[in-house]
């Protein structure tokens, strides 16, 4: 087989998006995806075959640092972490795109403003077909072209939720979602977060972005292709073979340009496996490849009233920004807060083994269920490593004071709105859904990998398009800012690279 133009290693957000803003170039385009399609079967709406039995999570363990091993939970299936992503596609803040003081550090500034961005998180909210509304919530960015669908409705529950939340003077908002509600229902009567899309549902990487892309017949998908580690030329000036095992063989391909789209924990490791010259990796003279891992400080938190049942079956139709910016009492930003999918008796078991059944069930039958998110600041010291063909983690939190404070604030409005139970529990690394910052872009490389259009300071022909490239967190979903900042990247490729 010829050599194509360019390789994209994986399918999820970042690689399908590239696709997509590449189709049409001339350009030959193999993208590698290590997974296989998600199947359709009846484990993909159960909740006990999903939450309790882990049907779909990998059979890999990676490690903590100086610790035990753990199960993480991320999928490799063609569309990546988005076949099973709550379809949030939502904006970074005006304010995230510059340096912004929390309680536990200092936020550094994009290399780039918002407004410099704006046209591309427009185009990303057409391509995924996102729902939603403008001036409802008072921290919403300038749009230059309003959502092209309304927002999925609230469910009776949730609309009255919402009333609850007005009433103390708060701006509960719409989602931003990438579904398409009734063929999702058609499908099964359950939520979307964290089940599994195998029908066209949720406009997620395989369903929007890479569907389009394989319009093109210059652009092809080949599946089970895992990739080992890339090799440079000579002068380690740029990537010269990508080597991958397919069917238990060993392959190489040779193409013009590198595109790295394997999620912010799998790219850094590709790298980082990668021989070099130092021996600490590629694209990593700055040695912050791996650094800077940033995963959202979140909880779920769950405001139960006894007297009232929640009979809604999706649920996941709104968020509420006002400790966005400030902890509405004049002082640092705590987090946005946004609704999980509906939850039942099986999810809750999976995380309290020991309580009755049948005290979960009516616990989550009388509850509404809120997912609260907070922002992780970047440290060069949580980091991602390798030990042979292990992934090796050192998360250190950060900014817990903001989760510590969104759960107290929250805690009290609920209760204020009639919910006398609020119970809450921290995420763990078993939910990687957040992850990014592990090659990060920048200004300046020898504090950034890569250069503010995610190409490697250190090989020309290398670019990295996944959430390993966000500098900050932020405190919303990323993979709106993933899918933005992909088109962007494949629009500079277009005028630079594959130009006439």
């Amino acid at each position: 087989m010829a050599n194509p133009d360019i390789v994209i290693i994986g399918s999820g957000i970042g690689g399908a998006t590239i696709a997509s803003g590449l189709a049409g170039s001339g350009a030959s385009i193999l993208i590698l995806e290590r997974g296989e399609p998600l199947p359709a079967t009846p484990h993909a709406r159960s909740t006990r075959s999903i939450f309790l039995d882990e049907h779909y999570r990998p059979k890999e363990m990676w490690r903590e640092a100086g610790g035990a091993p753990f199960n993480p939970g991320n999928y490799y299936y063609v569309g990546g972490n988005s076949k099973f992503f709550g379809a949030v596609l939502i904006r970074y803040r005006k304010e995230d795109f510059s340096e912004l003081e929390h309680f536990g550090g200092v936020s550094p500034a994009w290399p780039f403003s918002y407004d410099e961005f704006e046209p591309w998180y427009s185009k990303a909210e057409q391509l995924f077909r996102v729902r939603g509304t403008l001036g409802e919530d008072p921290t919403e960015p300038f749009h230059s072209i309003p959502y092209a669908f309304k927002p999925v409705p609230d469910e009776p529950p949730i609309a009255r939720a919402r009333a609850e939340l007005k009433g103390l003077g708060l701006h509960p908002a719409s989602l931003p979602l990438g579904v398409d509600i009734e063929s999702w229902l058609k499908e099964g009567k359950t939520g979307w977060d964290a089940f599994p899309n195998t029908g066209q549902g949720k406009i997620d990487a395989q369903t929007g972005p890479l569907a389009e892309a394989l319009m093109d017949p210059n652009i092809r998908l080949e599946t089970g292709a895992h990739v080992d580690w890339l090799e440079t030329a000579p002068d380690g000036k740029s990537i010269a073979t990508i080597h991958y095992t397919q069917d238990g063989a060993q392959k190489t391909l040779s193409p013009k340009l590198v595109i790295l789209s394997a999620g912010a924990i799998n790219s850094a490791a590709i790298l980082l496996r990668s021989p070099s010259a130092k021996g600490r990796g590629l694209a990593n003279s700055s040695d912050q490849v791996g650094r800077n891992f940033m995963n959202h400080n979140s909880s779920a938190m769950l405001a139960i009233d006894p007297r009232r049942r929640n009979d809604s079956v999706y649920q996941k139709t709104l968020m509420l920004n006002d400790y966005y910016l400030s902890d509405g009492k004049g002082g640092k930003p705590l987090g946005n807060v946004q609704l999980l999918g509906k939850i039942d008796g099986n999810m809750l078991k999976a995380n309290v083994k020991t309580m009755p059944k049948f005290v979960l069930d009516f616990m989550a039958g009388h509850a509404v269920d809120w997912y609260l998110m907070c922002e992780d600041l970047p440290d060069p010291e949580s980091r991602i490593m390798v030990d042979g063909k292990e992934i090796v983690m050192q998360w250190r939190r950060s900014n817990m004071q903001s989760l510590e404070g969104l759960t107290k604030v929250m805690r009290e409005n609920l209760r204020a709105c009639g919910y006398p139970i609020v119970l809450s529990r921290p995420f763990d690394k078993r939910t990687p859904s957040h992850q990014c910052g592990t090659v990060r872009m920048g200004n300046d490389p020898a504090t950034a990998p890569l250069d503010p259009f995610c190409r490697a300071y250190d090989h020309r022909n290398l670019f990295v398009v996944d959430g390993g490239f966000l500098p900050t967190s932020a405190a919303v979903n990323p993979a709106l800012s993933i899918a933005a900042q992909a088109l962007r990247v494949a629009d500079y490729l277009r005028k630079t690279e594959l130009a006439a």
